[in-house]
């Protein structure tokens, strides 16, 4: 087990997803140091946890020293479209994610790299949707940056893991629909462990599938689950 043990980065993780995926690295076996990447203190303290304040993540710049030697990185940093004009869009998602992404691959060419897109995401970058197209250009350019290894996480709906603190207030009225949409339409949904069990799946051991949807998540999250 202990030569199994990867070194990841994690960004996000004082929201919803990034903590989820926080978590179930922590308890992961297979994982020995996590360095977790925000900007401002996610408030969790455990002997694998590191953690380095990026005030700035347009500015990425500063943080080439403290993340040689790193494995893996999944990167959880993510923000609704709702509200926000296009311009202003592409710089948090595209623009943030490009430049992040470059200086990793600078110090760790050979790291896998991970990224939460989402479902309906247009890789053709056609959508009449601005969001699906920008975030189908920021799957493609990672994709061509020449990571090691690289993976586009399209989940749909995500149910949060319980007890958890960054579950966002709208969840528990839309929780309902949870259990309907996993019996009708099971790619449609998956619990933040499940999806949390998949990125860490795809980083420590590899998949032949580079583009995980959400039936994808479920059956990753399954082959994590069965290797413990």
């Amino acid at each position: 087990m202990e030569n199994l043990q990867k070194q990841l980065i994690i960004t996000g993780a004082t929201g919803m997803v990034g903590e989820g995926v926080l978590h179930e690295a922590i308890q992961s076996p297979f994982v020995g140091q996590i360095l977790v990447i925000n900007r401002k203190p996610c408030g969790i303290s455990h002997p694998k946890v590191k953690e380095y304040l990026l005030p700035d993540f347009l500015k990425p710049e500063q943080m080439r020293e403290t993340i040689k030697g790193y494995d893996a990185c999944l990167f959880c940093l993510g923000v609704s479209s709702v509200g926000m004009n296009a311009d202003e869009y592409k710089q948090k998602t595209y623009d943030l994610t490009l430049g992040f992404a470059k200086i990793l691959h600078d110090e760790n060419p050979h790291m896998s790299f991970s990224y939460i897109s989402g479902s309906g995401t247009d890789s053709a970058e056609q959508s009449r949707l601005a969001w699906a197209r920008v975030k189908g250009k920021t799957e493609n350019d990672l994709s061509n940056l020449g990571f090691g290894d690289y993976y586009s996480f399209r989940p749909a709906m995500i149910k949060p893991t319980p007890g958890l603190k960054n579950a966002l207030a709208f969840y528990k009225y839309i929780n309902w629909i949870f259990p309907i949409l996993r019996k009708l339409a099971p790619g449609m949904a998956c619990t933040l462990q499940e999806l949390g069990e998949a990125m860490l799946e795809v980083s420590i051991f590899g998949s032949s599938n580079k583009t995980i949807e959400g039936e994808d998540i479920l059956a990753l999250a399954k082959q994590m689950r069965a290797r413990l």
